[in-house]
């Protein structure tokens, strides 16, 4: 099975779109079981912050369906922190959790997580992970 992190951009635009690649794979692989998910407390917390943000309330946030996703991910600790400096320094612990994981980290945000701070972490768009999956098929 797949394993991904999924960055908390992923889910808001999966419940602002439904359309949209991100709704794509949360809806069709992420909650059927095909693909998992990775959390850690940390991750858990910004998803949870960000969705409850009064900004959202509006669009009917939280989404429905997080908790379940959240409840049914590969829930480890913490990673240690990342030995890079990011853009956006808030970024730092999907990465470092996807690399403790093995995960590939999904995300919206591509400029966020540049190649030169990977350290050999796969990061990929949410359109890409979806014709990666067809590809396997």
């Amino acid at each position: 099975m797949r394993l991904i992190v999924l960055d908390t951009n992923v889910i808001v635009s999966a419940r602002l779109s439904p359309g949209g690649a991100p709704a794509k794979l949360v809806m069709e692989h992420v909650l059927t079981g095909g693909v998992q998910v990775a959390t850690c407390p940390s991750v858990v917390q910004e998803y949870l912050e960000v969705v409850h943000r009064p900004k959202f309330a509006r669009f009917g946030f939280p989404p429905p369906w997080l908790e379940y996703l959240i409840e049914d991910s590969l829930q480890m600790p913490d990673p240690a922190a990342w030995p890079v400096e990011l853009p956006d320094a808030k970024d730092s612990v999907f990465l470092a959790l996807a690399h403790s994981s093995g995960a590939w980290l999904v995300t919206g945000n591509l400029k966020h997580f540049p190649k030169s701070v990977r350290r050999g972490v796969t990061v990929i768009s949410p359109a890409e992970y979806l014709a990666d999956l067809e590809k396997e098929k």
